[in-house]
């Protein structure tokens, strides 16, 4: 593992678990990438950059007409100085000009990996853990410096890249693009995959031949989106989830963001990833510097199962922080669906109640406490209790909760405040806007401009003031719009494109300061469910409610899809009442149960209404999902079954000793006279025995791995089984 460089033929070697990135510096300071991919030894490139005299590929070096950056393939490219295709960058001077040329000047290897202000990142807890390389680029005649950051870790193939931008000059420049990394690959002989969707079907998986031209993903929302996830993958046309090669892209931010492939004229593939040039520029003052966001880059040579368990294991253990990264997580109640807005302290107490009389460990009060909150029309912003419905205060409430042996746990909006609201009648200009135009609602309600200081100072306090007004040990942090009408009056004309990423940067500060604040607190983030499950947030909460939509038979995909980046601890998955509320769709409890059991368990229910039966079979699912917590928050996750695929899906969780599975399978709709219907399972020791508890029956790993299991038989639509593996001896 590490960083060489060697100076014979200036090419820097870059080595992360079992993974190689190579790149040399070519004519005057042009900065090539030549591999990445499986580790090498060495860095002698057999198959060598070839020069070639391509008609109208212009020369920089007109005596050389083989050397065109338009046929280089480069690390952080510009445009307009014989490169036509899309570049990482862009910047525009005092005199209206928009070209640069960034050479060469100097690199620094360290060991360790250093903190991005202001941002989140990916970290180390002791330097060996990884080594970086700062490849030191510059503008001679702007005085414009470009770092580019790489930081190699030794026990993953993990590569995290970043770039730092400093204006060394005399006269102030404009970023107008500012993208986080590019590589350009040799060929175009791949698929790629991304995640999009919508509210309530967040997630899904998309998989295409590369096409000449530009393809891309993007969000312009204000968030990273239901409708994309900030993540791209490249994978050759034969890769499968468990053999092939995978390039994994995800960016490590909230935001605005676009990810865009381009296939050119020779049959080339660049790809690069970072903050959105939509709507975005960022005016640097002499002295300024101006820092990207994080973009984890994850190769595997053993399908999409081995990138997605690289990305697991790293965002698990050395993105989410705090102590409950290493810390199962509770059974959770939240009261939204079995109350919305229509509660009292009494109705609480009863579902509190009988909440603990069936084992569940944390009770969690939903929207509707504070203010006078009675529909979506008002009060937020307005963060003191509604006396009327809690007359004893939320401090009163929890300290019931908790006599009952039950945590208490709170619903917060901070990012958004009502025209209704006595925050806004105070403070008009608290919210993003733009001046002499309408405000547009959605949801009732209006963004707070988190890019003013005095805003974000406001949230800090009076969230922590309430935080700090009763025993509350979770936190669920919702986001239910995006933005429209961006813009601050608290800036001037000439920044007014820099509110959105602005907003991002203060939302960040704000979480930070309210999590460090309140370390005992396990906050879970929303944003009408998926709607901001990205990587940055995850650096703050180490959970994220994965969905509005409850469905069982419909998180089968949002979970599957959303498992391809993100460990199952990072998925709230709840339990709900039939009809669904979302898809009216009606399927059994076992079931509804045995999805959720597949990430952070809970119920979005009225238990005081279940049936004796239904009481006995919840007391069974939360016993149960005690036995195997550990093992799926904290397994390692293969896919076997894609509900994308076909008519049922499969997936389990393996112990790090491998000396325990869990194993869950799913059937959509039953068939008449159906074939039998196997599966293989996966991670397993093809050297132990395991025995099925509660069957008592005795199989070899080698046996359930290359033989398999078969499905079950029973008829009826939206059937699941699963299976608890333990080794024999």
């Amino acid at each position: 593992m590490g960083i060489a460089f060697d100076p014979s033929n200036k090419a820097f070697h870059l080595q992360a678990g079992d993974t190689s990135y190579i790149m040399q510096i070519f004519r005057s300071g042009y900065v090539a990438h030549l591999y990445w991919g499986k580790k090498v030894q060495a860095a002698n490139m057999p198959r060598k950059l070839t020069f070639l005299d391509r008609a109208f590929s212009p020369n920089p070096d007109p005596s050389d007409r083989t050397f065109s950056l338009d046929t280089l393939p480069q690390e952080y490219p510009a445009y307009g100085n014989t490169d036509f295709r899309a570049p990482a960058y862009q910047v525009q001077l005092e005199n209206g000009s928009t070209i640069s040329d960034l050479r060469y000047r100097a690199h620094r290897i360290y060991k360790g990996k250093p903190r991005l202000k202001g941002l989140p990142a990916t970290y180390v807890e002791h330097e060996a853990e990884a080594e970086t390389l700062e490849l030191i680029l510059k503008d001679e005649l702007i005085g414009l410096q470009v770092t580019l950051l790489y930081t190699v870790y030794e026990k993953w193939n993990v590569i995290a890249r970043s770039v730092r931008f400093d204006n060394l000059g005399s006269e102030r420049i404009k970023l107008l693009r500012a993208l986080s990394m590019n590589i350009d690959f040799r060929d175009a002989d791949y698929e790629w995959i991304h995640l999009p969707g919508a509210w309530a079907r967040e997630r899904y998986i998309e998989r295409k031949a590369l096409q000449t031209g530009m393809q891309s993903i993007e969000s312009r929302r204000g968030a990273s989106s239901h409708q994309q996830n900030p993540f791209i993958a490249l994978l050759r046309k034969d890769t499968n989830e468990d053999a092939g090669e995978v390039y994994g892209f995800s960016l490590v931010y909230s935001g605005n963001f676009l990810a865009q492939i381009e296939v050119d004229q020779f049959h080339t593939t660049r790809v690069s990833l970072g903050i959105n040039p939509f709507d975005f520029t960022w005016l640097l003052a002499p002295g300024e510097s101006f820092q990207t966001p994080e973009v984890v880059m994850v190769y595997s040579d053993q399908g999409l199962n081995g990138m997605s368990q690289t990305f697991h294991e790293l965002y698990r253990t050395r993105l989410a922080r705090g102590v409950f990264r290493d810390r199962e997580r509770p059974i959770l109640i939240n009261n939204w669906e079995a109350t919305y807005f229509r509660f009292n302290e009494e109705k609480i107490l009863q579902l509190a109640k009988a909440a603990a009389e069936l084992g569940i460990e944390l009770f969690v009060l939903d929207d509707g406490w504070f203010g006078k909150r009675d529909n979506d029309k008002s009060s937020l912003g307005d963060w003191f209790v509604d006396r009327r419905k809690l007359p004893h205060g939320l401090k009163g409430l929890a300290q019931h909760i908790n006599s009952m042996g039950m945590q208490f746990g709170l619903w917060v909006e901070p990012e958004m405040i009502s025209v209704d609201s006595e925050l806004y009648r105070k403070h008009p200009d608290w919210c993003l806007h733009v001046p002499n135009r309408p405000r547009s609602e959605g949801r009732n309600q209006l963004v707070l401009d988190y890019s003013r200081q005095d805003v974000c100072d406001y949230i800090i306090e009076t969230i922590s003031n309430v935080l700090k007004s009763a025993p509350i040990s979770y936190v669920k942090w919702d986001m239910n719009r995006h933005m429209t009408e961006v813009g601050s009056a608290a800036l001037p004309p000439e920044r007014q494109r820099e509110t959105a990423h602005r907003y991002m940067l203060g939302l960040y500060r704000v979480m930070d300061e309210i999590t460090s604040r309140f370390p005992h607190i396990l906050f879970e983030s929303c944003s009408g469910g998926g709607g901001r499950f990205d990587p940055g947030i995850l650096y703050y909460m180490p959970q994220t409610w994965t969905s509005d939509n409850t469905d069982a038979v419909s998180r089968l995909k949002i979970q599957y899809g959303t498992s391809l980046v993100y460990p199952a601890i990072a998925m709230g998955a709840h339990v709900s009442t039939v009809p669904n509320h979302q898809v009216r769709r009606v399927t059994p409890l076992e079931t509804r149960g045995h999805v959720a059991m597949s990430g952070n368990f809970g119920y979005e229910l009225d238990v005081t209404k279940l049936s004796d039966k239904e009481r006995e079979q919840v007391k069974e699912q939360i016993a149960f999902y005690k036995q195997i917590r550990r093992l799926v928050q904290f397994g390692t996750f293969y896919r076997i079954l894609s509900p994308f695929e076909g008519n049922e899906a499969a997936w389990m969780f393996v112990s790090e000793d491998r000396s325990e599975a869990f194993v869950a399978y799913f059937r959509m709709l039953s068939e008449a006279n159906a074939p039998l219907s196997f599966f293989r399972l996966k991670g397993l020791d093809p050297n132990k025995n395991y025995e099925m508890i509660g069957s008592g029956e005795v199989y070899g790993g080698d046996e359930l791995m290359y033989i398999g299991l078969n499905a079950p038989t029973r008829r009826g639509d939206f059937l699941s089984a699963v299976w608890l593996l333990k080794e024999w001896r």
